[in-house]
C-alpha cells in the first residue's frame, strides 16, 4: 500500500514539474518539450484532421526531424471551415502535391515563438514576412496589444489561439484557419 502511494505521490510530482517546464495543454492532452511535433500533435484531439493530412502528405518523416521549426498548426474546425469537399479532396492519393503545399505553408524554418514573432512585427513597422518551408510568404501582425495574426496570400486571416507549444524540435502555434499559399 505504501509502495503505491509514493508511486502515486511521484507521479504527480513528476506530472507537474513537467508542466512547470513549459507543457501546454492542447486538444485535451499535455504536449510535451521533451516530444517532437509529430509526437505531440498525435495526442491532440483538437488536430486529427492536421495529422490525419501530414501523414497522407507523406511529412511526417520531415516533422519528425532534427528542425527547428515553427509549424502553424490548424485546428479540425479550421478544416470543417473549408468549402465542402475540400479536405476529401486534398486528402486523395492523386492531390498529394497540393496537399503537401497547403501543409508546407503552415512550416517555417526557425523558432518562431511569440516573443520572437512580436519582435519581427515591430522590426518591421507593423508586419513581419515570414518565408514558409514550400517558399511562400505569411504576414504576421498584431490585432491587439497580444493577439498575433497571419495572414495568407489569399487574404485570409488566421489568429493564434494557443501560444508557445515547445517542441523538442521547434514550436506548435495553434491557429483557427487553414492558410493557403
Amino acid at each position: 500500500m505504501k509502495k503505491v502511494a509514493i508511486f502515486s505521490i511521484l507521479s504527480l510530482i513528476l506530472h507537474f514539474s513537467s508542466f512547470a517546464q513549459g507543457t501546454v495543454m492542447v486538444g485535451g492532452e499535455a504536449m510535451y518539450p521533451a516530444k517532437d511535433i509529430v509526437d505531440n500533435a498525435v495526442n491532440s484531439k483538437d488536430h486529427t484532421t492536421l495529422v490525419a493530412a501530414v501523414k497522407a502528405a507523406g511529412l511526417v518523416s520531415t516533422l519528425k526531424g532534427k528542425g527547428p521549426f515553427t509549424v502553424f498548426a490548424p485546428v479540425n474546425d479550421a478544416f470543417e471551415n473549408l468549402p465542402e469537399g475540400t479536405v476529401a479532396t486534398l486528402l486523395q492519393p492523386e492531390s498529394k502535391a497540393t496537399l503537401t503545399s497547403v501543409l508546407t505553408y503552415h512550416v517555417v524554418s526557425g523558432n518562431w515563438d511569440s516573443k520572437a514573432l512580436m519582435k519581427a512585427i515591430k522590426k518591421g513597422g507593423g508586419t513581419a514576412s515570414l518565408t514558409t518551408v514550400n517558399g511562400g510568404t505569411l504576414r504576421a501582425s498584431m490585432n491587439g496589444p497580444m493577439n498575433i495574426i497571419l495572414t495568407d496570400a489569399t487574404g485570409m486571416v488566421a489568429h493564434i489561439t494557443t501560444y508557445d507549444v515547445r517542441q523538442s524540435n521547434g514550436i506548435i502555434q495553434v491557429i483557427d484557419k487553414v492558410l493557403m499559399p
